[in-house]
Parts: structure tokens; sequence; C-alpha cells
């Protein structure tokens, strides 16, 4: 069998690096990972805000309970859970806001049941 210089390279450096489905690319920024470079630009925009005193109290992925675990026919059935990109308090507001670039049936499906069970918070919906 004949191996390639170019597949010799790749099968030394590793398994590829699985393509996220929706092109989106992870970034890190102080500290923090980042789905897509867009979210990540969306903290950078916050970060200043709270530093000129616009929002404060800001806070990356917090998780919500939208509908808790319970027994069915002796089977235990998990919580359903939806964790948001950011939180933060915006002229006496809690805000709870979601960078997104592409809505799924799923993401729909979970604000629905977030505006339901937390109509005390302004949900957001930023990015494309």
């Amino acid at each position: 069998m004949y191996i390639n210089a170019a597949t010799l390279a790749c099968m030394e450096a590793g398994e590829p690096k699985k393509k996220n489905k929706y092109n989106a690319r992870k970034v890190v920024i102080d500290g923090h990972k980042f789905d897509s470079i867009g979210e990540g630009n969306r903290y950078k925009e916050l970060k200043l805000q709270e530093h000129c005193d616009l929002i404060s109290g800001l806070e990356l992925q917090p998780e919500f309970v939208l509908h808790d675990k319970f027994r069915s026919h002796g089977q235990s059935e998990r919580a359903i859970k939806y964790r948001a990109d950011f939180w933060y308090l915006k002229d006496g507001e809690t805000v709870v806001e979601d960078f997104k670039g592409k809505k799924t049936d799923v993401y729909k499906i979970k604000r629905k049941m977030f505006l339901k069970r937390y109509p005390e918070y302004r949900f957001v919906e930023s990015g494309k």
C-alpha cells in the first residue's frame, strides 16, 4: 500500500476535526469557549456595556429548568433544561439572551417553554 505525503501528514496530525454542521467556528475569549465567532463578538459587546455600567451581573451559559423531572409508569424521566448564552441586568430588568445563527426546531420549542415558565425575564434573541 502506498501512502502519499498528504495522507501521512493527516495521519500524524491525528483525527481530522469534525466540521460544524452550521459552519460555525468556535472561539475562545477571556478563557471562555463560544460556539461561534458571532457569539464571541456579542460577549465582547456585553463586556463593554458592563464596563460602561449600561448592564450589570453578566453571566455566561445560565441554565433553566423548563420541565421538572418526573416518573411515568415506574420509569424516571430527566428534566428538560435550556441553556441560554447570556444573563444580565439592564434598566431594572433581568435579561436572558441567546445568540442564534440558525433557529433549530428544538430551539423554537424550548424558547416557547422558557417564555411560558419564566415570564419575569425579558428574553432577547441576537445574531443573524
